[in-house]
């Protein structure tokens, strides 16, 4: 595995892993909003070995890609950032597979391009157009409830453990320290620029009227996109999301009836964290039958 950098739409540097061999197909691996690419360690690894080359970005603001200095982190720029780096890799359409925001950037992507046939394949892990309300207004409360930062790894372990009170908690929090970062003051403070949520969450907080009607307007655009994608799609759910109703599925399934759609049962939002081999194997699978190895 070796790090590599590409530079965003706007000249930001974006840091990936990537492994696997050379001539392998090229597969985007997107992480979700608060995580960086360190999510995928385990099905990145694994689809590497069967032949792959994987190439796992950490999104403008997450990770170690640089922060934007005016906090330019709406959905176009993600898109435009991940087209970018499409640019820059070159070669044949790559199969992507984008957890939550990940997922939402892929297909935004393809809205902004008026639906180029940018993929080989596309994986949507835990994340549809139409989404619940209830269940992101929960993932942005959590993602903005500690701006003081933690105590220490065991508190931010406390905290998580609440919010994914059915994930077994982690038996050394030392592991905790690839989504930290310790600042100067000795305070653990999540890996990614706060200003990502900032004006989300000040927007839900004090016009939810509007910020419900933003949401609807990106879900009809992202359905739009859905619908008109040529490549193959496939939806994992974790079945105990409160982000993926079965709604929002069906909705999903009308707007691109060619989708695929896998249930993995016991994981939640962060189904590769929650189940990482059935997970694997349901991406794997898909993989190998739109994107087969020479």
């Amino acid at each position: 595995m070796q790090t590599i950098e590409f530079r965003g739409s706007s000249g930001l540097s974006i840091v990936a892993d990537e492994h696997g061999p050379a001539e392998g197909p090229v597969v985007l691996l997107l992480h979700g909003g608060g995580q960086n690419r360190l999510a995928w360690k385990g099905s990145g690894a694994a689809l590497a070995e069967r032949g792959y080359r994987v190439i796992s970005l950490d999104a403008r603001g997450h990770g170690d890609s640089a922060w934007c200095p005016d906090a330019q982190y709406e959905m176009q720029t993600m898109a435009h950032d991940l087209l970018a780096v499409m640019d820059q890799i070159g070669g044949d359409r790559p199969a992507v597979v984008g957890a939550s925001l990940g997922g939402i950037t892929a297909l935004e992507a393809h809205a902004v391009t008026d639906y180029r046939d940018l993929y080989s394949a596309v994986v949507l892990v835990d994340i549809t157009p139409q989404v619940e309300l209830d269940g992101v207004r929960r993932i942005v409360a959590f993602m903005t409830a500690h701006p003081d930062g933690f105590a220490d790894l065991e508190d931010a372990a406390a905290a998580i453990a609440a919010y994914n009170p059915h994930r077994p908690p982690p038996s050394n929090a030392a592991g905790l320290s690839k989504v930290l970062r310790q600042g100067a003051d000795g305070r653990w403070h999540w890996h990614w620029d706060p200003r990502f949520m900032t004006e989300r969450h000040a927007l839900m907080e004090s016009d939810p009227e509007t910020w419900a009607a933003e949401r609807q307007a990106m879900a009809d655009r992202l359905h739009d996109s859905a619908g008109a994608m040529q490549a193959p799609l496939l939806l994992v759910r974790g079945l105990q999301s409160d982000l993926v109703s079965d709604d929002a599925v069906a909705a999903l399934r009308a707007a691109a009836p060619r989708a695929r759609y896998v249930d993995v049962r016991g994981a939640g939002h962060m189904v590769a964290g929650d189940d990482n081999d059935a997970f694997t194997a349901a991406v794997a699978d898909f993989l190998g039958r739109h994107v087969p190895l020479s």
